[in-house]
């Protein structure tokens, strides 16, 4: 099949998979690598440790897939319709992406399908949804699909901020598109507005600050000095992305998978501390969340009943200081001493100590 008329056939199955764009990018070192390197060398991934582990093959395409030519990139929205913010109800905050089904699960059997088309014409493939050795934003960018905007989240003028990126790798070459322009101009909203102070400049992101690194990569405590900032968000984080200006073109995800499940529908923060390593597996079946498992979960859950909870949530966090899981119960014990701290400890005993995790 000719290069072109092979482009127009994966758009076109791309669009019939329920992709929102599809574009392409020439398989080259991605803009970012020189920059991404001393990002690692900083420490500022934090522990995420797989990043130095692969950093060559991450700024190197040919070393993922040899003689690889094109880079196919997808995105797929998840933007949902406005609804009641979960906090005026239940108290708690989940970024967005995490209300519907896992997105690796919707998104990669799709990338599957794409790469059947490639491989009919002779071509080697390498797909990924957010899982291997690729800078997916950087060939976003390339592919004109959207820009890093200052947050470092890919923006697009027609999808806002809120979509998935997907990336296919292929030695067949397929004509690129035209690079996306910077259009964040001189707005800050996504400086301006992080809980955290993670972003220290213009694509500068501090990940060891980020409230989704804290609640979703970090593995061990939270750091006492950055609790209080993280406020009622038990995973992930919504707010560099909520306040950019180019959501107001954005629709609405059509995709169901991606809608709000009510898996814990009326559910308060202290209710979640009820639940053990089954009861938390089956509720969160088929969820993002199933994949900071029971210890950092509950961990999170703790840290918002810190900042927000009063003597109604005290018993629920006294039975989870006596937790088996040590990072469950040290996280228990500094919020019940925050919650006596503001007065609101009632009869309870004072938590003025935290265990060691």
């Amino acid at each position: 099949m000719e290069a072109h008329a092979l482009k127009q056939a994966l758009q076109a199955q791309a669009a019939h998979l329920g992709f929102d764009a599809c574009r392409f990018a020439p398989a080259i070192a991605p803009p970012h690598a020189e920059a991404f390197r001393q990002w690692v060398a900083e420490g500022k991934a934090g522990e995420m440790a797989w990043l130095a582990k692969n950093i060559d093959r991450r700024t190197d395409p040919q070393l993922v897939l040899p003689g690889a030519k094109t880079m196919v990139v997808v995105a797929k929205s998840y933007a949902q319709p406005p609804r009641v913010e979960t906090s005026e109800k239940e108290g708690y905050r989940i970024a967005t992406y995490a209300w519907g089904e896992d997105y690796h699960e919707v998104l990669t059997p799709r990338l599957r399908a794409l790469e059947e088309i490639l491989a009919a014409q002779g071509g080697s493939q390498r797909s990924y949804v957010d899982t291997g050795p690729v800078l997916e934003r950087d060939y976003a960018a390339l592919a004109g699909l959207g820009w890093q905007g200052k947050s470092t989240m890919v923006i697009s003028r027609e999808l806002g901020a809120f979509f998935f990126l997907g990336t296919l790798l292929t030695t067949l070459e397929i004509p690129p598109d035209d690079p996306a322009q910077d259009r964040c101009g001189r707005c800050t909203r996504c400086i301006d507005i992080c809980p955290t102070a993670a972003i220290t400049g213009p694509q500068q992101l501090d990940a060891r600050r980020c409230v989704s690194y804290l609640t979703i990569e970090l593995k061990g405590a939270i750091p006492v000095e950055l609790r209080a900032l993280i406020g009622n968000r038990i995973y992930g984080c919504d707010d560099c992305a909520a306040v950019c200006p180019w959501n107001r073109f954005a629709k609405a995800s059509t995709e169901a998978r991606f809608a709000a499940r009510p898996f814990a529908q009326g559910w308060l923060l202290r209710d979640f501390l009820k639940l053990d390593d089954a009861a938390f597996r089956e509720l969160f079946r088929g969820s993002p969340i199933k994949r900071i498992k029971r210890r950092g979960f509950l961990r999170n859950v703790c840290v918002a009943l810190g900042n927000t909870g009063g003597p109604e949530d005290l018993a629920a966090l006294e039975a989870a200081a006596t937790d088996a899981e040590p990072l469950i119960a040290e996280h228990a014990a500094w919020a019940l001493g925050e919650i006596t701290r503001r007065g609101c400890g009632g009869a309870t005993q004072a938590w003025g100590t935290q265990r060691e995790p």
